[in-house]
This record gives structure tokens, C-alpha cells and sequence, in this order.
């Protein structure tokens, strides 16, 4: 057969990619022939060898398609107020703790007991997620708050990560107060910190351009966190540590539904701050004017 009676199998206006097909089916010993003809590059092959050939451009065409540039997740650049006035409250209140301001015992007004929130004052599911039994846990509870409402505030905007953070701690509170023995006591924002982690876990399995490496780590973390701070002693609240993060995963796949705009609305993230400031106040108001 002569090379005149071979049918064509590509062309195009770029020589490269004529010879980088044609060195593809030379490879595999599919004979081909690159010529020049109305003003394109053609490559041609013997008609018996036809099928294979376009069976091997397609194979090259899919091994070198491009890949789809990664789905950018919109970051807030304010993540690190929340965190600010997150310290600045635990610090404040701390101190405040420590002397006995308005010569009231702090603890003894907000600290979570079963008996008393069953009585109805719920204001300490509030209130003992900012009261520490020392510096060591404030300072643990500060470092891990911190870092990971950092990272819940870059995705959903500081106003409501932190407004969600004070709602699922102390959905968590409430529930621990349910389940807790009459007589037990419970203080720390560690039942928050688990509510972060589980807000995280939420948003990032609801939210799949976050990849799967984003979608596991919140998980991860609340493990680790969990076998670090141990899972029992005199102070630790495991029940409260599990539902917070329970608490917290329902409100973060809950978040995961909402529309991206939605949260980048400033006035949206400053109204939610200034009720999560609202509550605290409050929660704190009923606290103390309850001991007087």
C-alpha cells in the first residue's frame, strides 16, 4: 500500500502537537506520517492501523488532560478579633474571679452543678464555660481556644464562629447537666474547645472543597485532644467534652448548608458578635445578681 492511500487521524495548526502524537504512536509501532496541508499540520496512518491509533490518542489525550485549578475557599482576614476578645474575656474574668469582685463568689454563681440547672438557673451553662479552676487549665483552654477558633473564624467569619462556639458550648453544658449526677461540678471552656473542634468537623464534611485532608483533621484533633487533656481525673469532664463536640458538629454542618455570601456579610458577623458579647453579659448579670 502506498503512503498516498493513508487517511488522516489529527490535525492541527501547532506542529508540536503533531510530533507528540506521532511520537506516541511510533512508540508502539504504529506507523504514521506528519505532513503539511490547508495551512495545517495532519498526521496520517495506514488504514489497517487506524482503529489502534485513535485508540492511543485518546489514551495519551486523558493521561495529559489538565487538571481543574483547586476550589479556593474564601478566608476571612478578621479571624484573629474573635481570638482577642476570646482571651481578653477568659483573662478578664479570671482576674475578676480571683478577687471577688463586688464581693461575690464568682464560682460559686457560675459554675455548672447539676441540681442547680435542673432548678433552672441556666444562666451557668454560660457562665462556667469562662470561669478556670487555675492558671495552668485558663492557659490550656486559652491556647487550644484559640488556635482552633482561629481556624473556624478564617472559614466562617469571626461574629459567627464565636457566636456559634458560645451556643454549642453551652448546648453541651446543658446536656452534660442532664447526664451528670446530681452533686457533680463542672467549670473550664474546654467543653467550647471540643465544641470548636466539633463545629470544624461539621462545616469541613459539608463543605467537600476543603479536600479530604481538611474533612478528617478537625476529628483527628479532637482525639488527640481528648487523650492529651486525659479521659478522667478530678478535673476532667469527659461528659462535657463529648457533648460539646457533639453540640458543636450538628451546628457546623448546619453552617455547611449556608450559602458562602451569607457569612461575609459584615453587618451579619458584627450583629452575631455583639450577641455573643450580649449573652455573656447577661448570663453573668444573673449569675451575680442571684448571690446578692
Amino acid at each position: 500500500m502506498q503512503e498516498e492511500d493513508w487517511i488522516e487521524i489529527y490535525a492541527s495548526s501547532r506542529r508540536g502537537d503533531c510530533d507528540e502524537r506521532a511520537l506516541v504512536l511510533m512508540s508502539v509501532g504504529i506507523p504514521v506520517e506528519v505532513r503539511q496541508a490547508r495551512g495545517l499540520c495532519i498526521l496520517l496512518t495506514a488504514p489497517q492501523a487506524a482503529d489502534a491509533a485513535a485508540l492511543q490518542l485518546a489514551a495519551y489525550v486523558r493521561e495529559n488532560r489538565p487538571k481543574p485549578p483547586p476550589l479556593r475557599v474564601p478566608v476571612h482576614p478578621d479571624a484573629w478579633m474573635g481570638c482577642a476578645l476570646y482571651a481578653v474575656v477568659l483573662v478578664g474574668i479570671a482576674h475578676a474571679a480571683a478577687a471577688a469582685v463586688f464581693g461575690v463568689d464568682w464560682f460559686a454563681a457560675g459554675m455548672l452543678t447539676g441540681d442547680t440547672v435542673r432548678a433552672g438557673a441556666l444562666w451557668r451553662v454560660v457562665t462556667a464555660l469562662t470561669l478556670h479552676a487555675d492558671s495552668a487549665h485558663l492557659l490550656s483552654n486559652l491556647g487550644f481556644g484559640i488556635t482552633f477558633g482561629y481556624l473556624l473564624g478564617q472559614l466562617i467569619g469571626p461574629g459567627i464562629a464565636w457566636a456559634g462556639i458560645l451556643a454549642s458550648g453551652a448546648a453541651g453544658n446543658l446536656l452534660d447537666a442532664a447526664l451528670m449526677p446530681v452533686s457533680h461540678r463542672a467549670l473550664g471552656a474546654s467543653t467550647a474547645v471540643f465544641a470548636t473542634l466539633g463545629m470544624l468537623a461539621g462545616y469541613a464534611w459539608g463543605r467537600p472543597a476543603l479536600g479530604r485532608r481538611g474533612r478528617w483533621a478537625p476529628l483527628i484533633g479532637a482525639i488527640a485532644l481528648l487523650a492529651l487533656t486525659g479521659s478522667g481525673g478530678e478535673r476532667t469532664d469527659v461528659l462535657g467534652h463529648l457533648t460539646g463536640f457533639a453540640a458543636g458538629t450538628a451546628l457546623g454542618a448546619w453552617f455547611a448548608r449556608l450559602s458562602t455570601p451569607l457569612l461575609e456579610r459584615p453587618r451579619l458577623q458584627q450583629s452575631a458578635a455583639a450577641a455573643t458579647l450580649a449573652v455573656l453579659a447577661a448570663a453573668w448579670a444573673l449569675a451575680l445578681s442571684s448571690t446578692l
